[in-house]
């Protein structure tokens, strides 16, 4: 009986160290884990850049989470603790609410969590980058493309008035929008001082949908008596909300409007003659510079390019402190002239869909 109980002790000691092995082993040939947070996928874009940046992220021999939120600020909280549980050790995150997502990113971040802010700042100093475009030179580019279409430095006051300009802005919760309104106001305000124009409207768009887009455009219309000379839109999807508004009131193609991300919709309607001006943001340089960084910042290792700015620049608000390190990407102004070039032939967008119900006698040859 003894020596059966020492066999069954060395056997159970066999076990436990072979689990222990095979535990050890695990651990030794785990992949670093990295995790994807999205506000949302219904902006067109997201799930295009989730795919690229896994797939990117994974060649490099990371493990990849990801998880979106559907707008919803506490599940992007949640979502971003849970990815912490897993053991992620670095987060690349496109924030529904810069302001609300401090809660966990802050956790994150003192967890050794390193913290990219993709696209929308996320305010805190903790975030290790904030990756974007030139976001207030994207507004500049909005109003400076709708302001050239209506010819404002020759706007003959005397004749027609000042003319009426309507500004819808971008989703309260995003940082971005209040970027682009900062530029598009730099270039508004001297042809407002000047009496060249008069805003007669300025509203933002909740969570940059089209639907809000229509009625808040509907609105503006019946306040105004659809007496308006240019839109200033800060994004495609709102400005094609707008622009359904508009055209039932017979003003699409006349009264000029911006948007941004040269999408395909977008792209459509500017070759239709309605949408008058996009913004070019080239996201498939983002996603590979977002992976670049964190896989930099995972090995410890400088990032090219990447320049301080305080929060208080960032935000437009100057209660604000702390300095975030930032890389920022140029971005280009779409209208007809240019978009056969910049979005069709680039191959940001396929011709089909760009050149979608047009004429094949009015259509350029494919590239």
């Amino acid at each position: 009986m003894k020596s059966n109980r020492i066999l069954m002790t060395v056997f159970s000691l066999m076990v436990i160290a072979s689990i222990m092995l095979a535990a050890c082993g695990n651990a030794g040939s785990g992949k670093i884990k990295i995790g994807l947070s999205f506000s949302d996928f219904a902006t067109e874009r997201w799930k295009n850049e989730e795919v690229l940046m896994r797939g990117l992220l994974e060649e490099l021999g990371y493990e990849v989470v990801s998880a979106e939120a559907n707008h919803d600020v506490k599940l992007q909280n949640d979502q971003i603790d849970n990815m912490v549980s897993q053991g992620v050790q670095g987060l690349i995150i496109v924030a529904e609410d810069g302001d609300a997502i401090v809660t966990s990113v802050d956790k994150a971040a003192d967890a050794g969590v390193k913290i990219i802010a993709y696209d929308r700042l996320i305010k805190t100093s903790k975030i290790a980058a904030y990756l974007s475009f030139d976001n207030v030179e994207v507004g500049r580019q909005q109003a400076l493309g709708v302001m050239a279409a209506i010819d404002a430095d020759n706007w003959d006051v005397a004749a027609n008035g000042p003319a009426r300009v309507v500004q819808l802005a971008g989703s309260p919760t995003d940082n971005n929008a209040t970027l682009f309104t900062k530029g598009q106001t730099e270039i508004l305000q001297p042809y407002v001082d000047s009496g060249k124009i008069e805003i007669v409207a300025q509203q933002g768009i909740d969570n940059w949908d089209a639907a809000n887009a229509v009625k808040v455009m509907e609105n503006i219309l019946a306040a105004q008596g659809n007496d308006i000379d240019a839109v200033v839109a800060s994004n495609d999807g709102t400005a094609l909300g707008a622009l359904q508004a508009m055209k039932a009131q017979g003003l699409a193609g006349t009264v000029p409007i911006s948007g941004q991300d040269a999408t395909a919709d977008g792209s459509n309607s500017i070759v239709k003659g309605e949408l008058t001006v996009s913004i070019l943001k080239d996201i498939r340089n983002l996603s590979p510079l977002a992976v670049e960084v964190m896989d930099k910042l995972i090995k410890g290792e400088a990032v090219d390019g990447m320049q301080n700015f305080t929060l208080a620049e960032l935000t437009v608000d100057p209660s604000k402190t702390g300095e975030v390190p930032c890389v920022f990407l140029e971005v280009q102004q779409v209208n007809k002239d240019n978009i056969y070039d910049l979005v069709v032939k680039s191959g940001f967008q396929p011709y089909d869909d760009v050149y979608r119900d047009i004429p094949e006698a009015d259509r350029p040859a494919k590239p």
